[in-house]
C-alpha cells in the first residue's frame, strides 16, 4: 500500500477576524488577519524541507494566501479546486453563533446536533458538503498517486477529511482540534483515506514562545 499511496499534508488556513468572532465565513472569501499572516509564514518554514511535489488550495483568499506561503517554499505555483471550498452556510454566513441561535433557532438545534440532512437555506447539507470535500481530496491524491502534496482547505474540509480517515459517523461530536495552520497527515490509497498524524501545531508554539523569549530578555 505505501508504495502506491499519496501523502497528503492537509491544513486549515491561517486565522481571520471572523475567527475570532465565531462568525460564519462558509464561502464568503475573508481573508486572513495579521495572525493568520504570521501563521503562514510559520507553515511554510515547517514545511520548506518536506520535497512536496504539489500545492492544492481552496480558491478562497484566506486558504489560497495561507498555501502560498506553503508553495513558495516549496518552489511551487499554488493550484485551486473549488471543491475545496468550505461548506456553503446560505442564510448562516455572515453571523455569529449567538444570531444564529436567536434567528434560526431550528436550524441551530439541527446544525449543533449535527444533523446530516439539514442544510441552512442557501446552503449545503452535511451529507452533501461531506461528500463532495472527500471526494475533492480523494481526486487529488488519486492524480498524484505515489506522491507528496499539501491541500489547504477550511475547518469543515479538514473535519469531513479526519471523520473519512478514522471511519467517524457524521453525527458524532467532534473530539478532534481543527486549529488554523495547523499540519495533519493522512495517507490516501485504494483502501481509501488514512489518519497519519492530526494537530501539529509545535511551529506555531515554538515560533510564539521564541517571541516571547525576546521580548522578555
Amino acid at each position: 500500500m505505501s508504495e502506491a499511496a499519496t501523502r497528503i499534508v492537509a491544513i486549515r488556513h491561517g486565522e481571520t477576524d471572523w475567527n475570532l468572532a465565531t462568525r460564519i465565513q462558509g464561502q464568503l472569501d475573508i481573508g486572513l488577519n495579521q495572525v493568520g499572516r504570521w501563521q503562514a509564514q510559520r507553515l511554510g518554514e515547517a514545511l520548506a524541507d518536506e520535497a512536496l511535489e504539489a500545492v492544492y488550495a481552496s480558491d478562497l483568499t484566506r486558504a489560497r494566501d495561507t498555501a502560498r506561503a506553503v508553495a513558495a517554499r516549496a518552489g511551487l505555483v499554488v493550484q485551486t479546486d473549488t471543491g475545496l471550498r468550505e461548506r456553503g452556510f446560505g442564510v448562516f454566513e455572515g453571523l455569529t453563533f449567538d444570531e444564529i441561535e436567536q434567528r434560526f433557532p431550528d436550524g441551530a438545534r439541527r446544525w449543533r446536533q449535527r444533523d446530516a440532512s439539514f442544510g441552512p437555506a442557501g446552503g449545503e447539507t452535511l451529507t452533501t458538503f461531506y461528500t463532495r470535500a472527500v471526494a475533492a481530496v480523494t481526486a487529488l491524491a488519486a492524480r498524484h498517486r505515489g506522491q507528496h502534496i499539501a491541500v489547504v482547505a477550511h475547518g469543515g474540509v479538514l473535519d469531513a477529511l479526519y471523520r473519512a480517515a478514522t471511519r467517524v459517523a457524521l453525527d458524532a461530536p467532534r473530539t478532534w482540534h481543527l486549529g488554523n495552520a495547523s499540519i495533519n497527515r493522512l495517507l490516501a490509497s485504494d483502501a481509501g483515506l488514512t489518519l497519519v498524524g492530526w494537530a501539529d501545531a509545535l511551529h506555531l508554539e515554538a515560533a510564539a514562545q521564541a517571541g516571547q523569549d525576546e521580548f522578555s530578555a
